[in-house]
Formats: C-alpha cells, structure tokens, sequence
C-alpha cells in the first residue's frame, strides 16, 4: 500500500468513526423520522386497488388500513380475503362479525392495546412532521430516556469506519491510477465525480450490510440485539435481505462523491490562493487546510451533496424499514412519487432536519479530523522511511 493510500485510508476510518459516535442520537432521529408514515401504511384508503395484488384487507375499525403486499401494519381485528370474492365474501365476513360481537369478549383487552399502538404510532408520524425536537420528546418520554437514542451505536461506528476506510482506499487508489494513466495530476470535477461514484459501489457489497443491521437495530420495537436481528434477516430473506435498497444507490452513489469533489475543488482553491498570498510574502504555504477551514468547507460539501439526494436516502430506509416485510415492495421512483403525492415537497425531505444537523457536523467533524491525522500519519511514514534511508547509510 502506497503512503498516500495508507494516509488516507487510517485518517478517513479513524475521522468516520469519532464523527459517527459522536453525533449517533442525531443519526437516529434521522433514521426513524425517515422511516415514519401515517397509521396504517401512509393511505387512507381502506381497501387495496384492485389488482395490486391477491389479497384484500378489511378492517372493521376503519382505521384506513390497506392491502398488506405494500408494508401495511393493519390492525389486530384485519381479515384477509380473496380480490374475486370481495363483494360476497365482505358483506358475509361484515354481517358474521356483528353477528359475533357478544361473543368476542376475550379479545377486547388485544384491541385496545392494538388501538392504543396505533395512536401511538399515529403521534410519532405527527411529530415526525413536526420536526426533531418533537419526535425527539416523544421518543423520550415513551421509550424511556436516553437510551433510545445510543441504540446500535457500536454497529454504526464500525459502519462508518469501514465505510471510510474502503471509500478512500478505493478513490485514492483510482486516482492514483487516474494520475498514472493520464499524466495530469489536475483532477477535473466531472472525472473526480466519476472516480467517486466508482469508489462508493467499492465498499456496497461489504458495508450495506451492516447499514441494513444498524437501520433494523434503529427503528425495531422490540429492542432485539444486533445479532438476533442478523440472524432473523438472515433466516427471513436470505442474503439478498442485507440488501435491501441497494437500486437507491443508483444515485446515492453520487453522494459522497459530490461532497468529496466539492470538498477537494475548493480545498484546491483555498490551497492555491493560500500559496499566492505566501509567495508575495516570501512565506512557504502548507498543503493542507487549517482545523477550522477543513471544518466549514466539510459543513458546505455536505449540505450540497444532501440537499441533491435526499429523497433516495429516505426512500432507502423505508425500504429497509417500513417496506421491511412486504410482499411485494414498491420501486424507488414509486416512493418518492408517493412520498410527493402525500406531503408535496416536504413529505420528500421529511427528517431532513436532523439529517442535515448531524451530516454536516458529522462531515465537518471527520474531514477535520482526517486532516490532521493525514498530517501525523505521513509524519511517521516519512519518519520510518528516514529511518531506513539512515540505517543503510551506516550499512
């Protein structure tokens, strides 16, 4: 491994995985405000569009529940029944359980703990709408403090570690190889997206995994570990489970490599103005940007490269969440024209609020840091190479 590969690859997984722990409560209000619909699957249409699937859900507490191949919860007293019988098969089913009121006393204890999940649930979407500092006091006052907040924590660490690491090593060494190719060490922004967009699908097959692990550790009710909901999305949907929403990527991918080409166009920039100003002093520039430059140029970068992508994020974790166990799942394209027919242009950036609180401190925070360990981390290896250079001097 080259040093400056070895340079980039240490400081990018150490940077990810301070920022990453640091801001992790503000990783998970984004993630469950991302994953909130309306009680019920988001419609409140109480039967399915005929067609869209085999099965037709009644509910005779109208809560608008709908067809269960799109993710719909539905409530405790929900019947399934064949589309080609709904006329006859309804009414019947309609006039058997008013028939069977009387009887049902056993289950009024199961319905109103369904009705009172179902409230809850519709606060949360509430709140959600509302903005983070309400879903947060939600989530505090009924899920018992902090504690919510820290879930999944070590897994989202060790994701963002990885993910760094294998985004940089990938990009430093395309760009590496780019620079051997061409000869021109001067990256323009068109190929710098490119080589950036390569770099993500580098790391996919490794870190969309543990993404999918962290999201399920996130938004489960029922406070299972990581390696219980492992096993369960294993034994459920097999390998291709920890995949879920990898076809969001199509344009995810540009992402990071958005932030990291605005981040290192403008870093060229400053770097170079810097060196101007210096020569007219008779003053030698540093190559690298100071704490607090390295901090606002990463709060910038990120707020460009979220702002273009949002609505594929949130779409993503839907599918990894909301859609989690539907039969059959609507498409990317599908979802966002849902989530815009529904809330208009802020049912597309719902939750954007804390995503862009902790992205940008996140992104801040890391490219801060990576910068300075950058700095220590080619210290050593000059130091070392020194070292060996002295000791076959004296051989």
């Amino acid at each position: 491994m080259s040093e400056s590969v070895a340079s980039e690859v240490v400081s990018a997984m150490v940077g990810g995985m301070f920022s990453a722990s640091a801001l992790y409560p503000l990783e998970v209000l984004k993630t469950r405000m991302q994953a909130e619909t309306k009680a019920g699957g988001g419609s409140s249409s109480k039967e399915a569009k005929e067609g869209e699937c085999n099965t037709l859900v009644v509910c005779e507490e109208e809560k608008g529940c709908k067809c269960s191949c799109i993710g719909c919860q539905g409530c405790s007293l929900r019947k399934v029944l064949p589309n080609e019988q709904e006329g006859k098969e309804a009414k019947d089913f309609d006039d058997e359980e008013e028939a069977n009121t009387n009887t049902t006393t056993a289950s009024s204890s199961s319905d109103t703990a369904s009705s009172k999940q179902l409230a809850l649930k519709e606060k949360y979407a509430i709140a959600a709408s509302e903005g983070m500092s309400s879903y947060a006091s939600l989530m505090y006052e009924h899920e018992g403090g902090v504690a919510p907040f820290y879930a999944g924590v070590v897994t989202s660490a060790v994701q963002s570690a990885t993910e760094k690491a294998l985004y940089f090593f990938a990009y430093t060494f395309l760009k590496n190889g780019y620079v051997g190719i061409t000869g021109n060490s001067n990256i323009g922004t068109l190929s710098n997206l490119i080589l950036g967009c390569f770099a993500e699908w580098a790391h996919l097959p490794v870190t969309l995994p543990i993404d999918c692990v962290t999201t399920a550790i996130q938004t489960d009710d029922k406070n299972r570990g990581a390696f219980v909901l492992l096993g369960s999305i294993l034994s459920e949907k097999g390998i291709g489970g920890f995949y879920k929403g990898i076809e969001a990527y199509t344009v995810l991918c540009l992402k990071p490599a958005i932030q990291y080409t605005v981040y290192e166009q403008v870093k060229k920039i400053v770097i170079a103005a810097r060196r101007v100003t210096a020569h007219g002093k008779g003053l030698v520039a540093a190559d690298s940007l100071h704490a607090a430059e390295a901090f606002f140029l990463g709060m910038f970068a990120r707020v460009v490269a979220t702002m273009l992508t949002y609505p594929y994020l949130r779409a993503k974790v839907m599918l990894q969440s909301t859609y989690k166990n539907a039969t059959v799942k609507p498409t990317i394209p599908q979802m966002i024209a849902e989530q815009f027919s529904t809330g208009g242009v802020w049912g597309l950036y719902q939750g954007i609020g804390p995503e862009l609180t902790r992205g940008v401190f996140s992104a801040a925070l890391m490219m801060m840091v990576k910068e300075k360990i950058g700095v220590m981390v080619r210290a050593l290896i000059d130091g070392e190479n020194d070292r060996i250079e002295a000791q076959k001097r004296r051989e």
